[in-house]
């Protein structure tokens, strides 16, 4: 059923965000004080990441306390570096609810991810949308998420560290915390990997269609 993606709008979105990658603590991707990150730690990075969305709306439809996952893998070395992904919106959700939150995290529906989403300012091959059960504690220090089969991930411990680190996808305007990642284990198909002793962040995240 087409759907006219003019009704999901206004859209505004804020919660908590956790993600873990292959790349060793801090990810070279963080801005640090101010100075901008660079290349992954081993040239590929593959990760994790997750949106716990406390309160939101895209129009008329509550997207208060859904979920969303996505796991993606890139080649620094490859022209533009396009990020290969999938999206998993929470089953939770009646259907209007699931492909709201799709079209946001596609960037479909315009504002903040066209600025801080690299899946959607840069050239980028989405595999698939899966609508699966997800599991998140965003716990500060010691989170982890996971859904059925394909991904799961666990934070051991912060990183004791003094600098201000920030990620371009939750905001260079919140603040946040580099963590080490006990386990980043993602199963399906063309993106499967497993890493232990890795890199992650957390923080609180404010998205919105008039934030452009």
């Amino acid at each position: 059923m087409a759907v006219d993606l003019d009704s999901y709008l206004p859209w505004r979105i804020s919660g908590t965000y956790l993600e873990a990658c292959n790349c060793a603590p801090i990810c070279p991707c963080r801005t640090v004080n101010g100075k901008a990150g660079g290349r992954s730690t081993y040239g590929v990075c593959m990760g994790a990441l997750s949106w716990r969305i406390e309160r939101g709306h895209a129009g008329e439809v509550d997207l208060s306390g859904l979920r969303a996952l996505l796991v993606l893998r890139y080649d620094d070395d490859e022209p533009g570096s396009p990020w290969t992904f999938v999206l998993y919106v929470d089953e939770q959700g009646e259907e209007r609810q699931r492909d709201a939150i799709s079209q946001i995290f596609l960037g479909r529906l315009g504002g903040t991810p066209e600025k801080q989403f690299p899946w959607v300012w840069k050239a980028s091959d989405l595999l698939v949308v899966r609508a699966v059960s997800i599991d998140i504690d965003h716990t500060p220090g010691r989170g982890w998420f996971r859904t059925g089969g394909h991904v799961s991930v666990r934070i051991r411990a912060p990183l004791e560290e003094e600098s201000k680190v920030t990620c371009v996808i939750p905001g260079h305007d919140r603040s946040g915390r580099e963590l080490y990642a006990e386990l980043i284990k993602v199963e399906d198909g063309e993106l499967s990997f497993e890493f232990t002793d890795r890199c992650g962040y957390e923080s609180d995240f404010l998205y919105s269609s008039t934030d452009s």
